[in-house]
């Protein structure tokens, strides 16, 4: 079992930045890939970021790169979501996740954090 719990999340203006954090807690947080996704809850889940066991491969949803940088530290069991040049658009519940396997595909995760709210306004 992973469990995972997301913070950072708020209201921020257009143009801001925040950083969400998901630190994990159960087996073996350095070998999981990780991922970030936003959704309404009870809706499919958007692909934001993802990254691999070892942070040597990144990858990004079209609409957020060059803005956000995903990362981890292994050492403190967290992964973390920047967010710059937030847009109303992206105003969203973000959920980190933890997959065996490095993937952009919301069904390959296996663990999920309950999510935090994130609001941009213009």
């Amino acid at each position: 079992q992973v469990r995972l719990v997301e913070s950072g999340g708020g209201l921020v203006h257009a143009g801001g930045s925040l950083r969400l954090s998901c630190p994990a807690s159960g087996r073996s947080f350095s070998t999981w890939a990780m991922g970030w996704f936003r959704g309404a809850p009870g809706k499919e889940r958007e692909f934001v970021a993802a990254i691999n066991w070892n942070s040597y491969n990144t990858y990004y949803a079209d609409s957020v790169k060059g803005r956000f940088t995903i990362s981890r530290d292994n050492a403190k069991n967290t992964v973390y979501l920047q967010m710059n040049s937030l847009k109303p658009e992206d105003t969203d519940v973000y959920y980190c996740a933890a997959a065996a396997i490095t993937s952009t595909h919301y069904s390959d995760y296996d663990y999920w954090g309950q999510g935090t709210q994130v609001t941009v306004y213009s």
